[in-house]
Parts: C-alpha cells; sequence; structure tokens
C-alpha cells in the first residue's frame, strides 16, 4: 500500500460517515465525522507532495481549516468567520489560476461556451444574492464580494478548461463546480425549510471540493515538473 492511501481511505471514510449520521440525524457524529476530513486530506497531500508545500497552498489549507473549525463550533460569529475565511481562500486560488497558469488564449470557436459560462455564472450570482439580500445588513459588502470571488473562480476555472482541456484544468472545474454547489445549497438551507437533503448536498460537495483541490495542486505540481524535465 503507498504510504498516502491510508489518509485518502480515511478522508473518504469520514465522507462516508459524514453523510450517514446527516441522513440519520446524529448531528454531533457527523460534526466529529466532518472534523477528520481537512485533517486526513491535508496529511494525503504532504505525502503525496513528498512533505513539500508552498506558502499559498499552506495559506490555502489554514484559512479551510479556521473556516472549518466556525463552521463546527454554530456561535454566534461562525456565519460571517467562515465566510470571510473561505472568501481568503477562493482569492488565493485565483492567485494560483492566474500566476502559475499561461494566459488564456480565446479562439473563435471558444467565443459561445464561454458566453455561455458568463451568462450562467451571472444568473447564479445575482440569484444568490437576491436570496441573501433580506438578512445581510451591514455585512451586504463581505457577502457581494464573496459572490464576486467565488464567480471569478469559476470563470478562471471553466474557461481555462475550455480553451485548454487538460486533466489539471478538468480538476479545476470540478473544484469550482463543489465549491459553487455547497455555497448554493449553504443558502438554500439557510433561507429555506430545513432540509436533511439539502444539508447533505452542501456537506458531500464542499469536502469533494476538497478533494479536487488537492487532486489539482498534485497534479500541477507533477505537469510542472514534467515541463521542466522536457526543457
Amino acid at each position: 500500500m503507498k504510504a498516502n492511501r491510508p489518509s485518502l481511505i480515511l478522508y473518504f471514510l469520514a465522507l462516508l460517515f459524514t453523510i450517514i449520521f446527516e441522513c440519520m440525524q446524529h448531528d454531533v457524529l457527523a460534526v466529529y465525522a466532518k472534523a477528520v476530513v481537512l485533517p486526513s486530506i491535508f496529511i494525503y497531500f504532504l505525502i503525496s507532495s513528498n512533505y513539500k508545500i508552498g506558502k499559498t497552498e499552506a495559506l490555502i489549507f489554514l484559512f479551510c481549516f479556521i473556516g472549518q473549525v466556525f463552521e463546527l463550533m454554530d456561535v454566534e460569529i461562525s456565519e460571517i468567520s467562515g465566510v470571510i475565511s473561505f472568501l481568503i481562500v477562493y482569492i488565493l486560488l485565483i492567485r494560483i489560476f492566474i500566476v502559475r497558469h499561461e494566459k488564456i488564449k480565446l479562439r473563435k470557436r471558444d467565443i459561445l461556451p464561454i458566453s455561455i459560462v458568463v451568462i450562467f455564472i451571472v444568473y447564479l450570482l445575482i440569484s444568490v444574492l437576491s436570496l441573501q439580500a433580506g438578512s445581510m445588513k451591514k455585512f451586504n459588502w463581505i457577502y457581494t464580494s464573496y459572490g464576486i470571488v467565488l464567480s471569478l473562480l469559476s470563470y478562471y476555472s471553466f474557461v481555462n478548461y475550455i480553451t485548454k482541456g487538460t486533466y489539471v484544468t478538468f480538476l479545476m472545474s470540478l473544484m469550482a463546480v463543489c465549491y459553487i454547489f455547497s455555497d448554493i445549497f449553504y443558502v438554500f438551507n439557510t433561507y429555506f425549510t430545513h432540509s436533511i437533503i439539502l444539508i447533505v448536498i452542501r456537506d458531500t460537495t464542499q469536502i469533494l471540493a476538497y478533494y479536487f483541490m488537492v487532486a489539482y495542486f498534485i497534479e500541477k505540481t507533477k505537469s510542472h515538473k514534467k515541463i521542466l524535465y522536457d526543457n
């Protein structure tokens, strides 16, 4: 068995038990299961990368952990603190996309799918922000900034995949999709009738987003090393 396999198995077991406990409405056990997710996927990343981690990736894991802690604590400041934490995560991811990827070169055939992507993202942004408009109050600018940054993250992910079509950009897109659905179903669960199905979808997509994010980091490092070797 590879050295990184146990931590990955633990990660998926934590995902499975989170879903099971939430379906059974055992909230405390679900919290314990979710608490295992980030440490296990972080250990998987460290082992897979030979214990090498960049400053930006380290900060991303740190703020993911902080956001997760606030979510699990569920105290008065948890919501806004979690939003700020993941806002920083998305900004750092966008920085990676801009700095470590080649510039996007648009072709004529890419204009239509990219236009559809932009319209879809703008529609989701306006729809979700309008749902929250009544309860935002003094934190309106934070939620708006969060939505805009997530939209930019999604835009870079999808456009990179449309124009390049590589496995790395595919992982970027899957990560973005999971973050989008996680946040959308968080809003649905907050502003509509409490539903176990919505909670399960929210947590499943959030947990899977961590996996695709780590898979992206690992694959991006591999592709970078291959380019250096080929040159």
